[in-house]
Formats: structure tokens, sequence, C-alpha cells
């Protein structure tokens, strides 16, 4: 009898421990089985068509925004909300004109706990946009600034300094750059198109007339040594965007004057002389900035003369011998000069960035960055 209780005495704590490690693993497997891993890629399909009627503009938090992992992430849809329209101009969502592909541009914001990015236009910002501060966002979403003013004419907004991953503007060192234009090659096999036939030695068109600008300053000076064609609302003389056309190619040389001067500022005047087949005369960052852009000997620059009296002397010069003149379109032989497509073209290449680049990105001070 006595060896019987004692084999049971040694036998009861082995079987204790058996039973207590198979609970253990039947636990464990229960749990895991139901355990459900956020992924960092897109959750569902969404359908392809832009919104831009929201059910009700706002945001609410949910209890779980990033838990439906899908099956095979790859194939689904990057999703940027645009948050705020650039200047209230809508565009459509096909991204397709820009070679990019399975990107979503829509401004549902019920969609914003699923977005994979957050655009915002700066100068378009609001109180709606201050309160999202304040809804929880969700841990893979990547959120946008645009802006393609200078820091001269955009505001800051202090708070905005260390929300953003993402910028997109003209600048070289933006996360997405995209400039105001630029040269495309072209079809050798398609003429030239011949220059337009001038009849105006200097023009140019002005709206926003400050006595503090440097080109305001500037055309005060060059005035006195040679006539200047003079349009826009700042000379009570508007003109259409075809009117516009006709006078800037009716002109040998076009003043494509900055309103500030800051690196890689160098916006749509400047490219759209050069498409209208004028010779454009800059005023804005040194000419190094402007060769990165563009062949050197395809426009003259004001920081070429001691002061506009010699500018003047070489206009008056390039004026009396055309074929010195005609050297300023040999760019033509190659490139043709485009604008970018403002908003659409900035929304389409921030989505396409976001689904390219799944790791983190941030900027550290919107700020220091851009108003230095």
């Amino acid at each position: 009898m006595s060896s019987s209780l004692g084999q049971h005495s040694c036998t009861r704590p082995f079987i204790l421990a058996i039973l207590l490690v198979l609970s253990t693993l039947l636990l464990f497997y229960s749990y895991h089985a139901n355990l459900n891993i956020p992924s960092f890629a897109r959750f569902f399909q969404l359908n392809t068509t832009l919104s831009t009627t929201p059910s009700n503009g706002t945001v609410k938090p949910e209890d779980n925004p990033t838990d439906n992992p899908t099956d095979n992430p790859t194939d689904n849809l990057t999703v940027l909300l645009i948050w705020t329209w650039p200047f209230g101009v809508k565009f459509d969502s096909n991204c397709s004109v820009f070679g990019i592909e399975k990107c979503l541009l829509t401004d549902d914001r019920s969609l914003y706990h699923t977005a994979d990015g957050v655009f915002v236009h700066h100068r378009d910002i609001h109180a709606d946009f201050i309160d999202l501060r304040k809804i929880p966002r969700p841990w893979f979403q990547k959120w946008v600034w645009m802006d393609m003013e200078s820091p001269q004419n955009t505001s800051p907004i202090p708070i905005l300094s260390n929300l953003f991953n993402i910028t997109c503007n003209y600048r070289e060192d933006s996360t997405v750059r995209i400039p105001y234009g630029y040269l495309q090659k072209r079809n050798a096999s398609e003429p030239i198109v011949p220059l337009p036939n001038k009849d105006k030695l200097v023009c140019w068109v002005v709206s926003n007339w400050n006595n503090q600008y440097a080109r305001v300053q500037y055309y005060n000076e060059l005035k006195k040594y040679i006539a200047i064609n003079i349009y826009g609302r700042a000379f009570q003389k508007p003109l259409s965007a075809d009117a516009l056309e006709e006078v800037v190619s009716s002109c040998k040389f076009y003043l494509a004057f900055e309103n500030s001067v800051y690196k890689d500022y160098i916006t749509e005047k400047l490219f759209r002389t050069m498409m209208f087949g004028s010779v454009p005369i800059v005023l804005g960052p040194p000419r190094d900035n402007y060769e990165k852009q563009i062949p050197a000997d395809a426009f003259i620059h004001i920081n070429d003369f001691a002061n506009p009296k010699e500018l003047a002397e070489r206009l008056h010069y390039l004026d009396k011998h055309p074929e010195e003149y005609r050297d300023y379109f040999r760019w033509r032989a190659q490139y043709e000069a485009k604008l970018s497509g403002f908003g659409k073209e900035h929304a389409c290449k921030s989505c396409s960035h976001i689904r390219k680049t799944r790791s983190p990105e941030v900027v550290s001070d919107l700020t220091k960055w851009f108003w230095g």
C-alpha cells in the first residue's frame, strides 16, 4: 500500500505540469487566431470616381480606424484626401495624364480614417483644418503641405510647423517638386513653329503693383532709357488669356519680373514668355538658378548689367541686329516650353510619392524650412 501511494505522489506533479502546458497552448492559439495586426498598406478597394460632394464634410473619430487589412494590399488604390482645393478650384481625379495609376483623389472627408494622405493648400487653410488636429490621426497617414507662392506672399502659421510629412512646392529641396514650368524635348519629326511677327520692342503685363517691389523700382528706371509697352490691371489695361498671348508674342522682349526674389521662385512668367515666342528679361533669383531650368542663352538677366541704362543699350543693339536676336531662340530646335498643371499635378504627384514611399517621412520644422 505504501508503495502504491508513493507512486501516485510522484506522478501527480507530472500530470499537473502536462495539463498546465496544454492549457497554455490552447489559450495562446485561441488568442492568436483572433489577433488582427494592422497593415501599413491600403485596407480596401475604393470606387475610382472623384467625390466632390461629401456626405457631411466632417470627420468623426473611430474606435479602430486602421484595423481592416486586406489580403492583397498591393492591388489597392492609394487615396489622397483633398482637404482644401487650391484657391477653391476643383479638378478631376484622372492622374493617368501624368503616367500615374492607382491613385484616387477625393474630397470626401468621411474617408479621412482610411486615406493614405491628406492634401492641404496653405493659402486655403481655415478653422476646420485647425480643428482636424484634434481628431486621432491614422498612424500610416501622411499629410501634404502645398504652396506655390514665395515666402513674402505666404503668411506663416506657426502651429503647422510639425504637422506635415511632405512638402509640395516649387523649391528644388521640396519632397515633391513641381516647378511652374519646364522645357520638354520636342518631337523631331514635327516642324518648328515659326516665330510670331514682332511690332513692339519691350512689353510688360502686371497686375500686382507695389512701389516697394524691386521689379517696380527697376521698371521706373528702365523706362527712362527705352519705351516699354505696359498692360494689366496695374495700368487699367487688363488682358484676357487670348489677348495676353497676342500681346506677348508681338514683343521682342518681355519683362518676366518676379514679385519677390527667393531661391527657386521662378514662375509661369518665364515659361509663358518662352511659349509665346518672346525673349524673357528676368528679375528674380541669380542667373545660375535659372540655368538649372533653361539654357543660359535663352534669356537675359538684369544682373548681367551694371544698371538699367546698360540693359536698355543692349536691347536697342539687339533690335538692330536681328541675327544676334534670333540666337536667343536656338533652344527651340530641341525643346518646347510647357506650364505645369496647377493643383491637379501637385495632388497626383503627391499621391504617387505616397504610394511609392512607404517609409516614415516628416517635415521637422516647416516654418524654418520655408520662411527661414
